[in-house]
């Protein structure tokens, strides 16, 4: 007998998450062409030569980790679904890192000659440390078990994207280059939402196992936030040094690994909070609406209703 097809049914919700979080990443959609980019020039002229290889490097990197996310980690995710509306959520996440990934370009061809966007993707392309952490993720994501690849993609979006996300909001707390930190606000929404969800799905089936198993687990978390750490640290200093922001980019890494493990259900690992974190950094992260007219006079990302940028109540335990 042939399985019958089963239409998906918004109005039989198996799970309120599913039904909240895909609202809230429709009123978050976006696009990069509605950012005027280009107002962005002369700051970027009167940067130094270090600030521009860092600022190109961050992107680079960063396309590299959506592309990783699009491609392959959420469609590792959907392999464990348990309704059809949490598949139709990550249809809308797969989508968004699609376009995280592109909105790099956008910035690379306002703000690159062509032969400097190659070298960036070359760099990409070879560099150890980037290549590193894209193939630790992407291993579990091939060959780890359900609740190994939550993990893998909650780390990717809660805490491996930050020190790509420092610089522009550096910037954007000194008041420069504004319209590249809007994007990146507009991926931070997204994000905050992506890695609670994930973290939420992960509860769920962490709660599920005995607790050897749970333990288990626990510590190959922790022990993949260790190796993840040192080499992002790493990376970091290679980004940073020579500007002199490691130390500033490593406390909001610590950070927003706590932030990671929160959206996990477990404690966190680093004494650094919110306080240490450089204020400017964190005002970044809060600024409210700008100028911006898109559709309907809606301002900084679309003023997404109630969805606010990175806050603390974004990472709540969902259970």
């Amino acid at each position: 007998m042939t399985e019958t097809y089963k239409a998906i049914n918004w109005n039989q919700i198996e799970d309120m998450v599913d039904k909240l979080t895909w609202e809230k990443l429709v009123e978050q959609f976006w696009t990069d062409t509605r950012i005027p980019l280009s107002n962005d020039l002369s700051d970027w002229q009167k940067l130094s030569f270090e600030e521009k290889d860092m600022i190109a490097k961050v992107f680079g990197g960063l396309t590299l980790l959506d592309t990783l996310q699009s491609q392959d980690g959420i469609e590792a995710l959907k392999k464990s679904i348990r309704t059809q509306h949490e598949e139709a959520v990550y249809n809308n996440i797969e989508f968004m890192e699609s376009m995280h990934a592109k909105s790099y370009s956008a910035i690379f061809s306002t703000l690159n000659t062509k032969s400097e966007i190659d070298q960036i993707f070359e760099w990409t392309h070879s560099n150890e440390m980037l290549q590193k952490k894209a193939q630790i993720i992407n291993a579990i994501y091939q060959e780890g078990s359900d609740l190994q690849k939550k993990v893998a993609s909650v780390f990717l979006e809660s805490f491996l994207f930050y020190s790509g996300f420092f610089a522009p909001l550096h910037y954007l707390g000194n008041s420069k280059m504004t319209n590249v930190a809007e994007i990146i606000k507009l991926i931070l929404r997204d994000e905050s939402v992506h890695g609670t969800y994930i973290g939420y799905k992960f509860q769920i089936g962490y709660n599920q196992l005995s607790e050897a198993e749970q333990e288990e687990l626990k510590n190959w978390t922790y022990d993949l936030l260790f190796k993840l750490y040192e080499n992002e640290m790493e990376y970091t200093e290679y980004l940073y040094g020579a500007i002199g922001w490691t130390d500033r980019v490593g406390v909001f890494l610590r950070y927003n690994a706590n932030k990671a493990l929160q959206n996990l259900g477990f404690d966190p690992l680093f004494p650094d909070t919110s306080e240490d974190v450089d204020p400017i950094i964190m005002n970044g992260i809060s600024t409210g609406t700008s100028n911006h007219d898109f559709f309907s006079q809606v301002g900084n990302g679309y003023l997404l209703g109630m969805v606010e940028t990175m806050e603390d109540e974004d990472y709540v335990k969902w259970y």
